[in-house]
C-alpha cells in the first residue's frame, strides 16, 4: 500500500512551482525584502478576496490576533471569551495584553462555539469575543453578532483555518471588527514560512495595527506605542500572491475530498463525521471525525489512540487536534479552578483528523476508510 501523509504540500508545488520560483526571483532580484511595494499590493489583493476595506499583514496568526486586540484596548481587567477547543494561541494573546480568556464550551458537529451558552458567560468585565472557525468551519456569525451588538462587545473572528470559508454567503472575517488570518504553510492559503494578516472595515483600526506591527512607530523614529516587529517580508507576499490566485480551487477541491469521506464514511459504524452546514461553507483544513470508543474501554482517548496507531502502521497519516483543551492547559490553572468544558473534553478524547488537501486521490482516501474500517473492526 502507499504512504498517505495527513497533506502533502509537494503536489501542490508540482502544480504552480515555476509561478512561485519566478515570483522569489522577482524578489531576489528587487533588493527590497522587507515591505514595500509587493506586500502592499498582496494587502489590497486579499483585503478585496475577503470582502473588507483594509488588510494588515504581519509575521503570523498569532501576530495577527495580537495586534487586533491592542488596536481595540483591550487589556488587564477586561474578560475575552472564547472557545477551548482551538490552538493555544487564541487564547495566548488575550494572555499576552493582560486581560483573562473566559472559556465557553462548543457544539459537537462542528467543534465551534456553542451560542446557547455565550450569554450566560457575560459579565460586565466582558469586552470582546473570539470565534474560532474551526477547521474552516464557519460559526454562525449572524447569530454571533447579533448578541455582541446587544452587549457591545467587539468580536475579533480566528480565521486562521477558514481562509475562504463563508457564512450566509459572506466570506469570514468580515463579519466582526476584525478578522485575523493566518498563513502558515498547513493553512489553506500558506506561505513559505509564517505569515499573517488582519482584516478590517474601520480605518482606525487598520492604521493602529499598521503602527503597532511596526514597533509603535507613527513614523520612522517616532514611537507612539511599545509596539513588536510584525512585518510580512516580501518573501512570502510574493509566494502569497500567486497562491491566492488559485485558493478558491482548491478549496472547491477540497469540498469534493470531504464529500467523499462523507459518502465513504457514512455507513461505518462507531464514526461521527463532521456536517455540512445548510448556510455555511466550509473549507475544510482539517477533515476531522469522532471516534467513539466503546464502553469496555474505560481510559479516555485510548480507543482513539490505538486506532490512530493502527492507522499509522498501515501508512496512513492522522493528527490530533486538540488533545487537551485550553482549560485544562498547564498554565490556565494559574486561573483558578475552571469551570467543566464538557463537550471539549469529550471531543479531545475521539477527534481524528484525516489526510486532507486538494490533491488527495479518490483511490487514497478509499485506502483510508479501507484501513479505518479494518482498524474498528479488530
Amino acid at each position: 500500500m502507499n504512504t498517505i501523509p495527513i497533506l502533502d504540500l509537494g503536489r501542490q508545488y508540482k502544480v504552480i512551482g515555476e509561478e512561485i520560483n519566478a515570483a522569489i526571483q522577482s524578489v531576489s532580484t528587487s533588493g527590497r525584502y522587507i515591505g514595500g511595494p509587493l506586500v502592499a499590493a498582496f494587502e489590497t489583493e486579499f483585503a478585496t478576496y475577503t470582502g473588507t476595506a483594509k488588510a494588515v499583514a504581519c509575521n503570523s496568526g498569532t501576530d495577527a490576533l495580537y495586534l487586533a486586540l491592542r488596536a481595540l484596548e483591550i487589556g488587564p481587567g477586561d474578560e475575552v471569551i472564547t472557545t477551548p477547543f482551538t490552538f493555544i494561541s487564541t487564547a495566548e494573546v488575550i494572555s499576552r495584553v493582560g486581560a483573562t480568556p473566559v472559556f465557553v464550551d462548543i457544539v459537537p458537529e462542528t467543534f465551534n462555539l456553542d451560542l446557547d451558552l455565550l450569554e450566560a458567560a457575560i459579565t460586565p468585565r466582558t469586552r470582546a469575543i473570539i470565534p474560532v472557525h474551526l477547521f474552516g468551519q464557519p460559526v454562525d456569525m449572524t447569530r454571533l453578532m447579533a448578541i455582541a451588538q446587544a452587549h457591545n462587545l467587539a468580536v475579533v473572528e480566528d480565521c486562521a483555518q477558514a481562509t475562504g470559508a463563508e457564512w450566509g454567503g459572506q466570506k469570514v472575517g468580515s463579519f466582526g471588527d476584525i478578522g485575523c488570518f493566518s498563513f502558515y504553510p498547513t493553512k489553506n492559503l500558506g506561505a513559505w514560512g509564517d505569515g499573517g494578516a488582519a482584516t478590517t472595515d474601520d480605518p482606525t483600526l487598520a492604521e493602529k495595527m499598521r503602527m503597532l506591527r511596526d514597533h509603535g512607530q507613527c513614523r520612522n523614529y517616532h514611537a507612539e506605542a511599545v509596539g513588536i516587529n510584525s512585518r510580512l517580508d516580501t518573501l512570502q507576499a510574493a509566494v502569497l500572491q500567486v497562491k491566492l490566485k488559485y485558493l478558491d480551487s482548491w478549496n472547491s477541491q477540497r469540498c469534493k475530498v470531504a464529500q467523499t469521506y462523507e459518502q465513504l464514511l457514512g455507513p461505518v459504524t462507531r464514526i461521527v463525521t463532521p456536517p455540512v452546514l445548510p448556510a455555511g461553507k466550509s473549507v475544510w483544513n482539517q477533515y476531522t471525525i469522532r471516534i467513539l470508543q466503546p464502553e469496555a474501554i474505560s481510559t479516555p482517548g485510548a480507543y482513539r489512540d490505538q486506532i490512530r496507531s493502527q492507522l499509522q502502521s498501515m501508512g496512513i497519516g492522522t493528527m490530533v487536534y486538540y488533545p487537551l483543551p485550553l482549560h485544562l492547559q498547564p498554565i490556565y490553572q494559574s486561573l483558578g479552578e475552571q469551570p467543566s468544558q464538557p463537550v471539549a473534553e469529550g471531543a479531545a478524547d475521539q477527534v481524528l483528523s484525516l489526510p486532507m488537501f486538494p490533491e488527495l486521490l479518490a483511490e487514497e482516501q478509499a485506502q483510508v476508510v479501507h484501513g479505518l474500517k479494518d482498524c474498528l473492526a479488530d
